[in-house]
């Protein structure tokens, strides 16, 4: 540990860099500690699209902050929908080892689909612009499409790990108040299945507010489905060729982000953006104002 070697990066790889050189890092890191205002302002107003450009960067009066007043921004766009329109819309978004070696890329263009659709899947149970949802998935694809989709519909989401108890479960599902929970019927971790729908069904008998769960079949485990309230994932989407809905709108509400590690709580204004077009009409993008 005592090695004090420097490996420099080669030049070709440092010119294709976001930050070039060294010198350039410590310029930023001083730009960032002199005025962090201006600098956190003129790096969101780049790097991010923005429905309705933010009006003033930080309101900042301890302990409460509140960033880029006045901007509408949709969380899913930024990362999947405005890759469309550059070359690395067939480029990959994800890849993906499962543990039992299952393989699977996403292009952007394939990650957007998967996203629209799955967006229709909950709109089509009823979900709308401040619902609350609860996704409690093992590490496969389908976390992220469940995440991408509930942030593009503006659905208020707790993303509860895999590893966690019913106990720890049912804790963050009464905390949100979620009408909806997503998850799979199991996963894998560390070479033993871990039985996640026996967990939500265990976590929902104290849970009255949830009124849907989604359920992805991945291990093929035999699991308990009620009924009225419990549907397979890939029975949901099937259905969408023979009722594709049309484009919806929302009103503007004040639901909560849950960050259920540490339990805060950020406000956030959601609004109703058009839908982009595709084959079928997907759900519209809900923007969020700061």
């Amino acid at each position: 540990m005592s090695d004090q070697n420097i490996f420099n990066p080669p030049p070709d790889f440092s010119a294709r860099s976001q930050i070039k050189t060294l010198d350039e890092y410590r310029s930023m890191y001083e730009r960032a500690k002199t005025d962090p205002e201006r600098f956190w302002g003129d790096l969101a107003a780049k790097e991010l699209t923005w429905f309705r450009h933010f009006v003033q960067t930080l309101d900042w009066d301890p302990p409460e902050a509140k960033w880029f007043l006045g901007g509408k921004i949709n969380a899913a766009y930024n990362c999947v929908d405005r890759h469309l329109k550059t070359n690395r819309k067939t480029k990959p978004a994800i890849v993906w080892e499962g543990e039992p070696g299952d393989r699977r890329t996403l292009s952007y263009e394939d990650l957007h689909h998967e996203v629209c659709r799955f967006a229709t899947t909950l709109m089509h149970l009823g979900c709308r612009t401040g619902d609350r949802a609860v996704i409690y998935m093992p590490m496969i694809p389908q976390l992220p499409i469940a995440v991408l989709a509930c942030a593009r519909m503006g659905i208020t989401h707790s993303v509860v790990f895999g590893g966690f108890s019913a106990e720890a479960l049912k804790v963050r599902i009464q905390d949100l108040q979620a009408s909806v929970v997503i998850t799979a019927d199991g996963g894998w971790r560390r070479g033993k299945e871990v039985l996640l729908k026996i967990a939500v069904d265990e976590a929902l008998d104290d849970c009255p507010t949830v009124k849907n769960v989604v359920v992805y079949r991945r291990t093929g485990s035999a699991v308990a489905m009620k009924q009225g309230r419990d549907r397979w994932w890939d029975e949901l989407e099937r259905e969408l060729s023979s009722t594709p809905p049309g484009a919806r709108s929302a009103e503007s509400r004040w639901p909560r982000i849950l960050i259920p590690n540490t339990r805060c709580l950020f406000s956030t204004r959601l609004a109703q953006l058009e839908s982009p077009k595709g084959s079928y009409t997907p759900p519209p993008v809900t923007s969020s104002t700061r």
